[in-house]
Order: C-alpha cells, then structure tokens, then sequence
C-alpha cells in the first residue's frame, strides 16, 4: 500500500518542477537570445563592411579623412530622391573641408520596381560615380549594370546638372545623351531621372548637406 502524500509534500515537488522547468526555460530564451544577438552583429558587420566596400569604390579612402559612414544625415525629399522613407547622404571631407556626398535614393520606376542607387557627387555638383545596391530586375535588362564588365554606369561620371542640358537627361532614343540598353527603355530612363533628380537636391541643399551636424 502505497504511503500517502500530504498536501505540503505534494506542493514542494511540484514547486520542485516548477523551478527545474523555468530554470530550463529561462536558459534555453538566453541561449536563443545569445544566437540571435551574435548573428545579428555579424550580419551588421558583413552589411557595413559591404557598403563601406561600395561607398569606396565611388569615393576612395585616399580622397578623405573622415569616418564617411559615421559622417552621414538621413534625409526626406521623395520628390527628388524618389521615396517618403528617410534615406542616408554620406559626407566625406579631408581636413575638415567638404570632398563630396553619397547619395543613397531610389529610382522608383525601373521596369521591374524600384532601384537603390548609391550616387556620388563631388563637392562642386559633378557625378564620380554611380552603383545600384539592390533591383529587382530581370537578368537580361539587370546584365547592363550589374555583370563584370558591364560599363553603362560610367556614364554618368563627370556629368553635373547642366552638363548635359535638361534634354540631354534622357536616353537617345528620346533625344538624349544616354545609351540605352538593348531593346530596353524603361530602366536606364529611370536610373537617369534618378541621378538627375539626386543632383538637383544636391544644388538645392549642398549646404545644408555639408552643415555640421
């Protein structure tokens, strides 16, 4: 027969399992937790180590001695930059002088979507360079600026605002001073606007831009 369990003992072994079960819990939410934090930094890391990589290759570490992702303003101008969210103009400067602005806006009219641009600008308004961050567009249309060898970026280095004129912004099909890609219209028209439409906020702004902050 078996001896019978009084309330109390039954309490402190459930008590017991209790504390075991939370104690497992809580240890198993930390572990998680810890996975989640170290992943998450390094993803931030290998994200920042990449931009830094993309903002380098428009505006080399030798042109300047600042911190050019620390040295940065977020900004609103859907109008010219091409959405309603806060997007990131990255300032380099080398002795304390303005050397130019990366411009990080889209292109919201590409054939497959929006386009993330990365559009440099030296300190006097003249295009150093230009990089799609991210598209959604079909390989054949994407090959034009994203397969190594691929030049129809290059472009657009040296040009300012005025430099073409208004109707040189625009692919020759239209009149413009722009290759098109093959057979296709639609993206390079939107990267071209693009990069106009950035360079018409950077000589409305460039002041500000360069403003400490």
């Amino acid at each position: 027969m078996a001896k019978p369990e009084y309330p109390l003992q039954r309490l402190t072994r459930y008590s017991k399992v209790l504390v075991t079960v939370t104690m497992v819990a809580s240890l198993a939410i930390a572990a998680i937790y810890l996975t989640w934090r170290v992943t998450n930094e390094h993803i931030e890391h290998n994200e920042h180590a990449w931009l830094e990589a993309q903002i380098n290759t428009l505006v080399p570490a030798t042109s300047r001695d600042n911190d050019l992702l620390a040295d940065k303003i977020s900004v609103v101008a859907p109008e010219l930059l091409g959405t309603e969210i806060p997007v990131n103009i990255y300032r380099a400067r080398r002795n304390g002088l303005p050397v130019a602005a990366v411009i990080n806006c889209i292109a919201p009219d590409g054939y497959g979507g929006p386009i993330e641009l990365l559009i440099a600008i030296s300190y006097n308004g003249e295009v150093l360079g230009v990089h799609v961050l991210a598209h959604h567009e079909t390989p054949g249309i994407g090959d034009a600026f994203e397969l190594p060898g691929s030049h129809w970026l290059d472009s657009f280095k040296g040009r300012s605002l005025h430099k073409p004129e208004a109707r040189g912004w625009n692919v020759r099909k239209d009149g413009g001073d722009f290759e098109q890609f093959t057979s296709a219209t639609i993206t390079p028209r939107a990267i071209i606007k693009a990069v106009q439409r950035a360079l018409d906020y950077y000589q409305q702004h460039r002041d500000q831009v360069f403003a400490t902050s």
